[in-house]
């Protein structure tokens, strides 16, 4: 199984040009985070922009997090993946997700009816697949995103783990359980670095507030115990659940919080009010907990 430490970065870069982008990456590599998970939405490819950024780098790993499995068939993926490896000494981690129904159904056009057995067969594939090309050194560490029992119990069973999102350090526990003691458990954690409690929580509902309002995350929230008022108005409680504001020395004490429950990895998604790269923000927190 790939290396990617016990602490990373997720972000998406997609708004900004490749040549800042190969210069964010290179900048973080020297920093000495050790892996950038990156999303898949409606903008770049994620595995050309993967290559894009291990070209550009040379110890840091690169993660989907996640690449739809509506987007490409199963066989493309894992060639993908055995791609990138190959040429890049094992720097990448494929990360797979089921997607949502808006992006699934309304965007992209297809049934989303049934995304755990969709998914199931879609790894079945994957392991099916052929490929002819020149194969990586060792075979492409594979995780998918799972919230709830079912989708957990799949990563245990037919990956090397999960990566979930959007979720307090509760959900961590129950992932690692899930899965058993020898997979990935890879947990995005939301950060501002922002020690008033008002301007904090400011920034973490605008960035909130497009996830509350997608049923996997909701139904997530609420067999965790939050309320629909709670989820539905981003109550304080949620957002603090979610989000860790305040000092450096907070973010470190959620991350453990994180690895106590059962964490592997922790993947820090910072948030800023302007949405611009937190270049200053990473540095802080690459100084204090890498």
């Amino acid at each position: 199984m790939i290396d990617i430490g016990r602490i990373g970065l997720w972000q998406g870069l997609d708004s900004h040009p490749a040549a800042q982008v190969r210069a964010t990456v290179a900048e973080l590599d020297q920093q000495g985070w050790p892996c950038l998970w990156i999303p898949e939405t409606v903008a770049r490819d994620p595995f050309v922009a993967a290559g894009t950024m291990l070209e550009a780098t040379t110890n840091l790993r690169v993660a989907t997090g996640i690449a739809s499995i509506w987007a490409r068939d199963a066989m493309t993926t894992a060639n993908a993946a055995k791609t990138l490896n190959e040429a890049h000494d094992g720097r990448f981690l494929l990360g797979l997700g089921a997607s949502h129904h808006t992006l699934t159904e309304w965007v992209r056009k297809h049934d989303y009816s049934k995304p755990l057995s969709t998914m199931r067969t879609y790894l079945e594939r994957m392991d099916a697949s052929m490929f002819k090309g020149v194969e990586p050194a060792e075979p492409t560490t594979r995780v998918i995103a799972a919230l709830g029992p079912r989708m957990l119990a799949l990563g245990g069973e037919m990956t090397d783990g999960v990566h979930p999102y959007f979720v307090p350090v509760e959900h961590t526990a129950i992932a690692r359980e899930a899965v058993g003691p020898d997979k990935m458990v890879a947990t995005e954690q939301m950060v501002v670095l922002d020690a008033d409690a008002s301007s904090a929580r400011e920034t973490a509902r605008a960035h909130m507030k497009v996830y509350v309002g997608l049923p996997n995350y909701a139904n997530n929230l609420l067999r965790l115990g939050f309320s629909e008022d709670e989820i539905t108005n981003l109550d304080d409680r949620l957002v603090d659940a979610i989000v860790v504001w305040g000092t450096v020395d907070d973010v470190a004490d959620r991350v453990r919080a994180h690895h106590d429950a059962g964490a592997s990895h922790v993947c820090i998604q910072v948030l800023r009010p302007d949405r611009e790269l937190p270049m200053p923000e990473w540095q802080q927190l690459a100084d204090a907990l890498l």
